[in-house]
């Protein structure tokens, strides 16, 4: 009874639609970064090495393409929390650079704001499930700083990142100003006195 090896190819292919997907959303990330939201489906595609047609065939609008740079790029900022307190050995260390993760985040979407504000129902949901992800992570790593007594308890994730993210309205504008630094004080200001 020899192995066929049938599950082999499908699962393959699995990784591998899953590898290209990952491609395609990473190089739609860089040219939002670099040209807005609304970049040449073109642009993209040459980015990932890709034809047109594969970035319609994965996301048929363009919509659709931003729902789902703006969900991995949540996912990314999710998951990087916990391995950010495994990683380091202050709570507050770990929080710091999620808070630059965040930032990042919030800094590079170039355009994404006022798609997401547009009567498209393709982006009803974002806003909540933002919230949902990104909140109970910043709240254990601020539990986990205020645990360690490296920060004042009772900081609320929300709030904190409510103003973070009012820190950074404006910071693609202005080259002078830097979000990451003032998010940085915010974060220094956390420490007991």
């Amino acid at each position: 009874m020899a192995d066929t090896g049938s599950e082999a190819p499908g699962t393959r292919k699995r990784s591998d639609a899953r590898r290209n997907e990952e491609t395609l959303l990473a190089a739609a990330a860089a040219a939002f970064v670099a040209s807005g939201v609304d970049v040449p489906v073109r642009d993209i595609a040459t980015r990932a090495r890709v034809g047109v047609g594969t970035i319609y065939r994965h996301f048929p609008t363009r919509a659709d393409l931003i729902v789902a740079v703006y969900r991995h790029q949540v996912e990314a900022c999710a998951e990087a929390g916990p391995s950010l307190l495994h990683q380091n050995s202050s709570a507050l260390v770990a929080l710091a650079k999620w808070i630059d993760l965040f930032v990042d985040f919030l800094v590079t979407k170039h355009g994404l704001a006022g798609a997401l504000q547009s009567q498209s129902a393709t982006f009803e949901t974002l806003h909540a499930y933002f919230i949902d992800r990104l909140v109970p992570v910043c709240a254990q790593l601020l539990d986990a700083a205020a645990e360690t007594g490296e920060i004042v308890g009772g900081v609320e994730a929300y709030q904190l990142m409510r103003g973070i993210g009012n820190l950074c309205i404006g910071a693609d504008a202005d080259p002078d100003y830097d979000a990451r630094r003032m998010a940085q004080l915010v974060i220094a200001g956390l420490r007991p006195q």
